[in-house]
């Protein structure tokens, strides 16, 4: 597992992870800061992974595993999440998924790409809400039964107050 500033293709970007079948997630330029979470998968280009692909994935793991395992191990990410990526916190990603058996590496990059998210989140500027986005979006998916497709475009274009009020209605 690594950590470090590297450069390519011309491009500065941050590696945050190296998995174990050789994929690759890293922050890089975006359309607005180089806070962009990119994933680089061994059968597939460099992509930078959406909100509703990663919310599926969630359904399809929270099935398996329990909505209420799944968001226990996103909360133990999410309270550690700061502006800073915490080699601490990636390790502990790891040794999480080793729990979800053969499908540890699955949960690893997923889990991997949420944290990304949340750092991604309260790096931004004039952001309000910052990682409690990301958080809302997963509990909508695990426990109120919005589909990921709805979840993912659910605080598009609304004000920031108004996705506020839908955080502390539910207590974060």
């Amino acid at each position: 597992m690594t950590w470090r500033r590297q450069h390519t293709q011309g491009t500065p970007s941050t590696l945050l992870r190296t998995f174990r079948d050789g994929s690759v997630l890293a922050f890089g330029a975006g359309r607005f800061d180089s806070w962009c979470v990119y994933l680089t998968r061994p059968d597939r280009a460099t992509y930078p992974p959406k909100d509703v692909d990663y919310f599926t994935q969630l359904r399809s793991l929270a099935e398996r595993y329990g909505a209420e395992r799944l968001y226990a191990d996103f909360l133990a990410i999410y309270h550690r999440t700061t502006k800073e990526v915490s080699p601490h916190v990636l390790e502990m990603i790891y040794h999480m998924a080793k729990a979800y058996g053969a499908d540890d590496l699955e949960v690893d990059i997923l889990l991997s790409i949420l944290y990304a998210g949340m750092v991604a989140e309260e790096n931004k500027r004039r952001a309000k809400l910052r990682k409690r986005v990301k958080r809302l979006g997963v509990h909508q998916v695990l426990f109120e039964d919005l589909n990921p497709a709805e979840a993912a475009t659910f605080s598009k274009g609304k004000p920031w107050d108004v996705i506020e009020l839908e955080c502390a209605v539910r207590g974060f």
